[in-house]
């Protein structure tokens, strides 16, 4: 608060400037910056001091990697800076709210027009409105990703059950001749199922080998998760092989309770 045009200059800094201009375990607080050296005599400044970090910013989106900026008190902006801003773009101002932040919209428009003599206020957003419309894409891509990743599922289970049930159809009379020689019920099933979740398996082994390799393509249509979330490689895993057995059991099942005497009596 005591950062006016007449205190000492000083400058805040984001933690990307700061990683990319000092060494790992240096701390840049302290230490002076100068500001539009040789840019022109209406932009030049003394040497400010920088009196912390502060975290990072993300103007262009959240997938993006953050800006580096400086962060100086108004009061201490060069005329020639100030005079650019004016020109350039409209003055951005944030606001905090103990309360739902559509009920202070009225208010802090009315206050903000009184204190500037009466200009306009526009774009008013909450920044839960700004953190959907920067991550919109990329959550629209997911949504059909996983649309497609159900789909995908669903029709790897039909196929499973019907490749497995064809299976069992096919060899009805082989079947029938182990249970005749004293193959118990449960072998019959373990054959099946073993059947079964031996191509599921193999299946899901290239599948996570092939999304190793894709992680990069898909990187740009993530936000929030890494492409090679250990949690993510676990699970779906998982869930593939628990569609893919119960898809199997079922056949599994129906071929450990054939009639062996009906079953060598099919042609």
């Amino acid at each position: 608060m005591n950062d006016v045009a007449g205190a000492p200059p000083v400058v805040l800094i984001s933690d990307a400037f700061a990683k990319k201009n000092w060494k790992k375990g240096e701390d840049p607080v302290g230490q002076q910056l100068i500001i539009g050296k040789g840019v022109g005599p209406e932009f030049e400044e003394p040497a400010r001091t920088i009196i912390g970090v502060v975290g990072d910013v993300h103007d262009g989106a959240l997938d993006q990697p953050a800006d580096e900026v400086m962060i100086i008190p108004l009061a201490q902006m060069a005329d020639g800076i100030t005079a650019l801003n004016s020109h350039v773009g409209p003055l951005t101002w944030i606001l905090r709210t103990r309360t739902a932040p559509h009920q202070v919209i009225p208010a802090v428009t009315e206050q903000m027009r009184n204190a500037s003599g009466g200009f306009p206020v526009a774009h008013i957003r909450t920044m839960e409105e700004i953190t959907a419309r920067s991550t919109a894409r990329q959550n629209f891509n997911m949504l059909l990703l996983s649309i497609f990743g159900f789909s995908a599922l669903a029709l790897a289970a039909i196929g499973i059950y019907g490749l497995m049930a064809y299976s069992v159809t096919q060899r009805v009379r082989e079947i029938g001749i182990r249970m005749a020689l004293g193959a118990d019920r449960r072998h019959i099933r373990r054959m099946v199922v073993w059947q079964g979740m031996r191509l599921a398996l193999a299946g899901v082994v290239l599948g996570v080998g092939a999304a190793f390799g894709l992680t990069r393509l898909i990187a740009s249509s993530l936000y929030g998760v890494k492409s090679w979330d250990p949690a993510v490689f676990i699970s779906v895993p998982i869930v593939l092989s628990a569609v893919a057995l119960a898809a199997t059991w079922v056949p599994a099942v129906r071929a450990s309770k054939l009639d062996p005497m009906k079953a060598l009596r099919i042609d």
